[in-house]
């Protein structure tokens, strides 16, 4: 009986909504050079085409994967979901 009572209490945490971000790379700009962006304008980041782009949830990476199409919009192939040790050592500093 104990593990349906853990199950319905997990069930609970289902509905509860999270920000979810795909990070590409990142790149740090004067705020002169962003307000002078316009369209057809390419930003370089730090991050090769090639390299896994990061599923952040919160302020932690869970995993990792490669961009896919699936019927004609963007989503994420999740190829490594990180491990406790690394969602730890991804939480940002938000001083």
């Amino acid at each position: 009986m104990q593990g349906q009572g853990a199950l319905s209490s997990l069930d609970l945490l289902y509905d509860i909504e999270l920000d979810a971000t795909l990070q590409f790379g990142a790149r740090e700009m004067p705020l002169r050079e962003v307000l002078e962006l316009g369209p057809g304008d390419v930003v370089e980041l730090n991050r090769h085409v090639s390299e896994p782009v990061d599923l952040v949830v919160g302020d932690r990476i869970i995993a990792r994967g490669e961009v896919v199409v699936v019927s004609g919009n963007f989503a994420l192939r999740i190829t490594e979901v990180s491990t406790p040790q690394m969602r730890l050592e991804s939480i940002r500093c938000l001083v």
